[in-house]
């Protein structure tokens, strides 16, 4: 497939990264020579350096030949227009754009997108994205990453093991058999920084993050059985009153269940404009960090604090003042993933990676054909992928114990109709099923070709 990604920022490049990787034609543009000089030295990609909503700067990098554009610069203005001139002037097929405006997004505007208008295929909104992001680490306290599969009836959750945990130090195949009617899979553990696909003889120790995959219902029996406890988040303080904070406060607002929330936010007109759109919501104008507007805000108090303003380091000091002052848990914004390692020592319960959040979405749309999600796991280091078995694939009516998987990859469970199923090596694999697989990085393309997405895609 030929690719052609417009911007070569952190999302870009990490785009560029995976399809690349998966042996596809890629060619990166962006107006800065500097991002495209990284991109082409350290990646398998063509540059361009140019501005991406060009015509002339399109045909050289290979527009007239190409299946699929992605619009990814800083500006919307750039990525729509980009989109405009590829349909009109090359005809590409596929048109991908990142969108933050929300005022673009509203869904009164959506015929806006038809393709006798601005032809869009997919906008993608990484505001919405990262709040949709926050929202399922509010509901999952327990857990420092989640992310739902199987329409919603199934749950990827990151668990960090502690001194109490009942199942440290006992090989996971034990596991299986102590719990047999629990169908939860570990898919990865993190040790001492390194992701791996664990195998059955391994054992679980103090300081791992588990990654489990679990149907709902068994998730409160899971939590029991790794040590964790489910808690109620009714009072919720959120710090920064941006895009982000607004979308999860509204949410909150709208959600039954008499949860409160309160918005902390330094600027003042911003929290003027929350204010406004808010109807249950007490907003606080001032900073973050001030220990007597925390105070003032209730952070003693409260179930849970969420910092997600635009700055980094403003966001892990919150979060550990707003600990320091009592609060139970909290769960900080993180674009710099080289600072995650950091947070645990800090005390910082969970992070939402936004850069991760919007590859994920991006890749779930890429990766079309049959795959139905895709979720980036760390600095992506691994995706968990959610694909239906095609009759073409060679898994087909095979069971799992005979399937020839990478040493990467894990099973994390088979929807047979509305029945989600653990797996075991004699379950068969049909057509039309639908999988959860773990994969390490370099073992994506090997997944895909075994799921033959890329002849459903063509």
């Amino acid at each position: 497939m030929k690719v052609i990604i417009c911007g070569a920022g952190q999302v870009g490049w990490q785009i560029a990264r995976h399809l690349s990787g998966e042996k596809n034609d890629v060619t990166v543009v962006d107006s800065n020579p500097d991002l495209v000089r990284r991109a082409t030295d350290t990646l398998d990609v063509q540059g361009l350096a140019g501005f991406a909503s060009y015509p002339d700067v399109l045909d050289r990098a290979g527009a007239r030949d190409a299946d699929m554009i992605i619009a990814a610069t800083h500006s919307d203005e750039v990525n729509m227009v980009t989109c405009q001139v590829a349909h009109s002037v090359f005809a590409i097929s596929r048109k991908i754009a990142r969108l933050r405006s929300q005022s673009y997004l509203d869904a009164i505007y959506s015929d806006l997108y038809r393709r006798d208008h601005m032809p869009i295929d997919v906008v993608i909104s990484p505001e919405r994205e990262v709040a949709e992001a926050a929202l399922q680490r509010l509901a999952a306290p327990a857990a420092f990453d989640t992310e739902q599969f199987f329409d919603g009836k199934a749950q990827l959750m990151g668990l960090r093991l502690d001194d109490d945990c009942p199942v440290v130090n006992t090989p996971l195949r034990q596991l299986s058999d102590l719990f047999s009617t629990l169908r939860v899979v570990v898919l990865a553990v993190r040790r001492e920084g390194r992701l791996f696909a664990p195998e059955s003889g391994d054992q679980l120790f103090v300081g791992d993050e588990a990654y489990l995959f679990a149907p709902v219902e068994d998730i409160p029996r899971t939590l029991e059985v790794f040590g964790k406890s489910e808690s109620k988040q009714e009072r919720i303080v959120i710090v920064g009153g941006g895009n982000i904070g607004l979308a999860v406060a509204k949410s909150l607002e709208d959600r039954r269940g008499g949860i409160r929330s309160k918005v902390i936010e330094k600027s003042r007109s911003v929290a003027e404009f929350a204010a406004d759109t808010l109807e249950r919501t007490i907003v606080l104008h001032g900073d973050g960090l001030d220990v007597s507007l925390l105070q003032e805000a209730g952070v003693s108090r409260a179930d849970a604090v969420l910092v997600v303003t635009d700055d980094d380091k403003t966001n892990i000091l919150a979060a550990v003042r707003a600990k320091a002052l009592g609060c139970p848990m909290a769960i900080s914004l993180i674009n710099d993933p080289t600072l995650q390692p950091l947070l645990e020592p800090l005390g910082i319960d969970a992070y939402i990676n936004p850069r991760a959040t919007t590859v994920s979405s991006i890749l779930r749309h890429i990766r079309h054909g049959r795959v139905r999600g895709v979720y980036s796991i760390g600095d992506s280091e691994a995706e968990v992928i959610e694909a239906e078995v095609m009759s073409t694939s060679s898994i087909a009516g095979s069971a799992i114990r005979d399937i020839d998987f990478p040493e990467g990859v894990l099973v994390g469970a088979i929807k047979k109709g509305d029945v989600i199923h653990k797996p075991t090596g004699g379950l068969r694999i049909e057509a039309g099923d639908v999988v959860v697989l773990f994969a390490m990085a370099h073992d994506v393309a090997q997944v895909e070709q075994l799921l033959q997405v890329s002849i459903d895609f063509f």
